[in-house]
């Protein structure tokens, strides 16, 4: 993003992409029209003196929730261009400068909301935090979360506390492991949830480690699972495609603790959690891990072997915020084995009483302007402090943001998530949850683009899309261990041209989860839902918040009279049977029998009723086995938390095992 704009070129501003996305305070497009239609068709700095009082009275009665004295500063800013822009391009540069703000989701998910993962149908799903049960936020008919709702989904096997996680390349979930656990500290026990049937299932762990805990893991280009031993140099790849586990390469040093951050190069890096301020880096080409070079300043909080968040920023850089108030930069080679360079980051600004900040085993996220929210919080090297207190890096500084009213914990318990509209959802084990809100006007660079796409689509059928950038620019989402939740897959989003009203298509099966794919040709297939709304309609690829140029797609209905697997075919055909006339089915659809004669009447009311019966049926054994299913998950106890004794003896008994295993 541009940072000095009184020397700006028109090559870079050329580059400010066309539309604003990420939480809109307005509708920004009708904003600029109205400095269009006062004001004529672009901005020219010669009338910038004459244009300045208009337009800051238009901008504060805008941007009401933003203090006049930053909304002038933002302008003055944007008027030290001295190149001609349209309006739209110059309320970029304006919004650039403006502080986000923390929204209040309207409903509750009615627990402590925890870990959080973005399905590829533009879900969450959300733990109780630690937990079996899971609850799934769906946006509103037009795409928004904040007024979206809540349901339940299935609960796991096996509460869990601190794990790995992971969406696969198929949209599956994989959870493994949990620092807590009804199945014991440190525990190895390992399940995927499959969306499409709402059902966990158990696999085997990797073989012959005997524990999982808070570890480590990442989604490696190819699809497969890469995660690592908390107490050894092991590391393991599970491969979705077999359902198998294999060894991966022997590390330089335990995993326990570190942050991993895929690179454009298909290499995963990471800081040793040790005194050593030495980084490993696993190379996927040749299935090693290398010498990542060394840090000149230490990000590690010794007592604790903690560390912050890693993210791989838009120019390729890779971020680490360190448990003391240190961070670094690390700069990938031209050679993927080679070591790269480290240098050190700005350091966390003191807060207000003094205290020095870092991040001790706490989130952070890439926003769709190319900045990284951060999640910190007060550090002495040894307590565990609060309250949680925000911040956002700019690639060069770090700059104190507003807190949410949900973070006055402690700082490993928050949790983020990037959402389709590029907003950044915030939990931290209470009932409410927060969605940071800002402007955005992302580079063209980073956005995805569509060059082959269905013209036409029907509900329940699946297609297939390429293009460029599928998988965005980054991981997005990091965190100091465990609590994976990377969003670098694409999404699939259909907007009705004459409703606005927005679906997601699930999708699957993409052809990389490499992130920053360049020039490259990648693909991906999506489902279409069975109850979307026919019409004329825009679709939309969608990676870490950021939208791909749409392209036009006629949605046609389609019914299939011999097909009933799917409950929308089903509700659609009962809907029309039991709604006025009697109807049966024809070969295009349900058709009315009068007037073709009472021979079918009798028939046709025979058969439907056995159908709505047999509807009714389904449905209320349905909901017994949801309510039972709901009941049994409500009384296991939730994984105990970090300090109680429960947790306390759960960690000797890990001990004890993890020696033991070792020892054979």
């Amino acid at each position: 993003m541009i940072k000095r704009f009184s020397s700006v070129k028109k090559s870079t501003v050329a580059r400010l992409e066309e539309g604003m996305t990420a939480g809109h305070f307005g509708d920004a497009a009708a904003l600029a029209s109205r400095i269009t239609e006062n004001f004529g068709q672009a901005y020219d700095p010669k009338q910038r003196k004459q244009l300045r009082a208009k337009l800051l009275r238009l901008l504060t009665q805008e941007l009401s929730y933003v203090s006049n004295d930053v909304v002038v500063r933002a302008l003055d800013n944007a008027l030290k261009i001295r190149v001609t822009l349209d309006w739209h391009r110059f309320l970029c540069i304006i919004f650039s400068f403006l502080p986000g703000r923390w929204i209040k989701l309207t409903s509750n998910p009615g627990f402590g909301a925890s870990t959080m993962l973005l399905l590829t149908d533009g879900t969450v799903m959300c733990q109780e935090q630690g937990g079996l049960k899971w609850k799934k936020l769906t946006p509103d008919i037009y795409g928004s979360y904040v007024n979206g709702t809540w349901s339940d989904i299935a609960p796991m096997h096996w509460t869990r506390r601190y794990y790995a996680s992971a969406v696969l390349n198929d949209g599956r979930v994989i959870v493994s492991g949990g620092e807590y656990s009804n199945a014991g500290g440190d525990t190895d026990k390992t399940e995927i949830y499959d969306p499409v049937t709402d059902t966990w299932t158990e696999i085997s762990p990797p073989p012959g480690w005997g524990s999982v805990g808070d570890a480590p893991c990442a989604v490696l280009p190819d699809g497969q699972f890469l995660i690592g031993h908390i107490s050894s140099t092991k590391t393991a790849i599970y491969d979705p495609e077999t359902d198998t586990w294999t060894a991966g390469p022997l590390k330089g040093s335990s995993s326990s603790e570190e942050s991993w951050v895929l690179l454009p190069d298909a290499t995963v890096v990471t800081v040793r959690c040790n005194s050593s301020q030495r980084a490993d880096k696993y190379d996927s080409a040749s299935n090693t891990w290398v010498n990542g070079g060394t840090l000149p300043v230490n990000i590690i909080e010794l007592s604790s072997s903690e560390i912050g968040a890693g993210v791989l920023l838009n120019d390729g850089r890779a971020f680490f915020a360190g448990a003391t108030n240190h961070t670094a930069l690390y700069t990938p080679p031209a050679i993927a084995t080679h070591k790269g360079t480290w240098v050190a980051g700005p350091d966390f600004p003191n807060d207000t009483s003094g205290q020095s900040v870092g991040c001790k085993d706490t989130p952070s996220c890439l926003l769709t302007n190319g900045k990284v929210l951060i999640s910190a919080g007060p550090v002495d090297g040894i307590n565990w402090l609060t309250p949680t207190l925000f911040h956002e890096f700019d690639g060069a500084a770090l700059t104190r943001i507003a807190d949410p009213p949900n973070a006055a914990g402690v700082p490993y318990i928050g949790r983020m998530l990037l959402l389709p509209t590029g907003q950044v959802l915030f939990a931290a084990q209470t009932n409410e949850l927060y969605a940071y809100t800002y402007f955005s006007c992302p580079d063209a660079a980073w956005r995805p683009h569509i060059t082959s796409a269905p013209s036409v689509i029907h509900p329940h059928l699946a297609y297939s899309l390429s293009g460029r950038l599928f998988s965005g620019m980054s991981q997005a989402v990091g965190y100091g261990d465990d609590a994976s939740a990377a969003t670098n897959y694409p999404l699939v989003r259909i907007r009705h041209l004459g409703t606005g009203k927005v679906r997601y298509c699930r999708t699957f099966d993409h052809s990389t989860m490499a992130v920053a794919t360049g020039a490259a040709s990648v693909s991906t297939n999506f489902a279409v839902p069975g109850n979307i709304e026919v019409g004329k309609s825009e679709l939309c690829v969608v990676a870490n918040g950021i939208s791909s140029p749409c392209v036009p797609v006629h949605v046609k209905p389609l019914f299939d009279r011999d097909d009933f697997s799917h409950w929308e075919i089903w509700a659609r055909l009962i809907g029309s049977l039991a709604d006025g006339d009697l109807w049966v089915l024809g070969p295009n659809g349900p058709i009315p029998v009068d007037p073709w004669g009472p021979k079918f009447v009798k028939a046709a009311q025979s058969a439907r009723k056995k159908a709505l019966d047999g509807l009714k049926e389904l449905r209320k054994l349905g909901d017994q086995v949801h309510a039972e299913r709901k009941k049994l998950a409500s009384k296991i106890e939730l994984a105990p938390d970090e300090g109680s004794e429960e947790a306390e003896e759960m960690e000797r008994e890990a001990r004890e095992r993890i020696r033991k295993t070792e020892g054979k």
